[in-house]
């Protein structure tokens, strides 16, 4: 059997085993453990020991648990919460302004947790009642809501980029600090989208009544002070990184740490949260860490097999695509994909294939620069991906968590004008690589 029909033959499997519902670590390690245990024998066992090892001395890797246990606290303590209520006080009073103070609220959170679950979660049950209670439209916030969880994606500290940096052996720090400017950009196209529509149409999102905007101005500085408190803790964690005053871990445990204080501080923390808190950190850290020691030793056995060479020459000279080309045909694969895997799963079956390839392509960038890039594009595709039909996987999280009179034909239509930004984003920063590759550069340049 030629080595090109051995990979497409494990690459099938996986998609297979996958399909049928198994758990991602197990469909794509396992392949690879009897992939490598029927080519190479016994020796095969090398593979994923030398994968358990390269995962254990990779030092970054500590900022996974850190960040999980940060963005718990803040929203097992109910610290986010006093973020929205200080959005509902004080942008309550412009057209579509709890919208908008809906946006910022995620971005907030992504920058305390990482992970879109956490942002949807929060945004279904603090956000979506109380929009719908004051007659916002239900497509509007909807769509609101899945747009604006899909950026703890892309907002350091994304955890989808730690995965990424391992798997692509790239800095963390550059990637996190590459997605900065990509996502605040996003987000602040999400905020003019709801600006314009609701100043065309006030009816999509009106603002408060007068007795609602009625709020003491002692009132309205306490519920300031009160949700600035996590832009402190993000400031305490990230001002010293970008100095240089620390390193990535380091600044990850002072995040840790300003968390638990602050919950302490503000009488918050039981045990019984805390106790909660850990274990949730425990099982999302795990799960994580088996997934990239899956990925990693499928990856070896496809450089074993030459598969990369193969596609790359499939690619190049037998197809004879330009760089470009190729670039947007990887995009396009992973929306495809988006429609039934998480990003999670995308990652680490594609990366095997795509990264070594994106490393040698001729963009007119050094490949470092290449592959930071790269993996900004690749996480917006995959926000994308989330939020596509029919299996969009942000989707079915809002369909699990949004009140009945939410259909799942309301939130489908709710996501197109969304997904339009965001592509739109992609495209952007497609054309202009720098607007990700600026602010690392810039910091690790000094």
């Amino acid at each position: 059997m030629s080595y090109e029909l051995i990979a497409l033959l494990m690459f099938s499997s996986m998609m297979l085993m996958l399909l049928t519902g198994q758990r991602v670590f197990g469909a794509i390690g396992g392949i690879a453990a009897i992939a490598a245990l029927a080519l190479w024998g016994t020796g095969g066992g090398d593979i994923p020991f030398s994968a358990a090892m390269k995962l254990m001395k990779w030092y970054p890797l500590l900022t996974l648990p850190m960040f999980i246990f940060m963005g718990y606290i803040l929203s097992e303590t109910k610290i986010a919460d006093d973020l929205y209520k200080m959005f509902h006080v004080w942008m309550g009073p412009v057209p579509g302004g709890l919208a908008i103070g809906t946006i910022f609220l995620m971005v907030l959170i992504s920058a305390m947790n990482g992970l879109s679950v956490a942002g949807m979660a929060i945004g279904a049950t603090i956000a979506l009642p109380e929009l719908l209670k004051r007659r916002y439209d239900k497509r509007m916030v909807t769509g609101v809501i899945q747009a604006g969880s899909s950026l703890g994606i892309l907002v350091p500290p994304s955890v989808v980029l730690v995965l990424y940096a391992m798997i692509a052996r790239a800095p963390v720090g550059q990637l996190w600090l590459a997605g900065v400017i990509p996502g605040l950009m996003m987000a602040g196209f999400f905020v003019i989208y709801i600006a314009i529509r609701c100043k065309l149409q006030p009816e999509l999102g009106p603002p408060l009544s007068a007795e609602e905007r009625d709020v003491p101005k002692s009132e309205k500085y306490r519920l300031l002070l009160a949700g600035l408190l996590p832009v402190v803790i993000f400031a305490t964690m990230m001002v010293p990184f970008v100095n240089g005053w620390t390193s990535l871990v380091e600044s990850s445990a002072i995040g840790a740490l300003t968390a638990l204080v602050a919950s302490i501080v503000k009488r918050r923390l039981t045990m019984q949260i805390l106790t909660s808190c850990v274990k949730n950190t425990l099982g999302i850290s795990c799960m994580f860490m088996w997934i990239i020691l899956a990925a990693l030793g499928f990856g070896a056995v496809f450089d074993g097999l030459g598969a990369v060479k193969a596609i790359e020459n499939l690619f190049t000279e037998q197809l004879g695509l330009s760089p470009w080309m190729i670039l947007i045909l990887m995009q396009v694969s992973f929306l495809v994909m988006g429609t039934f895997l998480d990003d999670t799963a995308m990652l680490v079956i594609v990366a095997p294939l795509y990264v070594p390839l994106v490393g040698t392509l001729d963009l007119g960038m050094p490949r470092n620069e290449v592959l930071i890039w790269y993996g900004v594009l690749y996480t917006i595709t995959t926000q994308i991906a989330y939020m596509t039909p029919p299996f969009g996987y942000n989707l079915f999280l809002m369909r699990a968590m949004a009140p009945k009179e939410i259909s799942m034909r309301d939130i489908y239509a709710s996501i197109t004008p969304f997904v339009a930004v965001m592509v739109l984003s992609l495209a952007i920063i497609m054309a202009f690589p720098q607007i990700a590759l600026w602010l690392p550069d810039h910091v690790y340049g000094r």
